[in-house]
């Protein structure tokens, strides 16, 4: 939980890194809250308000994020937008996301897992 409130904490913060732990726990949490919420309209037989308004307020969360793990591989914050393309973008950015942070310093400012 500590990863998730850090990740709301900096709700709209798009500068700086983010390790992968940041960004991969905010991703677990994020989704099993998902799974959670559709749980819960299910049994009581509801509309998908829940689902709806928790999306509402973790998209920009999830994208700062996006872009700060982003940086923290030495990529532009842009390629956030891959993500958007059905399917294979979706698998290209998690890989992206996946991938080591960057040594040492770089372009969008130092290196996290040595703070």
């Amino acid at each position: 939980m500590y990863w998730y409130a850090h990740v709301l904490s900096r709700y709209a913060d798009f500068r700086g890194r983010a390790r992968r732990k940041e960004y991969w726990m905010f991703t677990l949490i994020n989704i099993l809250s998902m799974l959670a919420l559709v749980i819960v309209q299910e049994a009581a037989d509801i509309a998908p308000l829940l689902t709806g308004l928790y999306s509402i307020a973790v998209v920009v969360p999830a994208l700062a994020v996006g872009v700060r793990r982003m940086h923290d591989t030495g990529r532009s914050g842009w390629f956030v937008l891959v993500s958007f393309v059905p399917v294979l973008g979706v698998f290209l950015f998690a890989i992206f996301a996946a991938l080591d942070s960057e040594a040492g310093p770089n372009d969008y400012g130092s290196n996290p897992k040595s703070a």
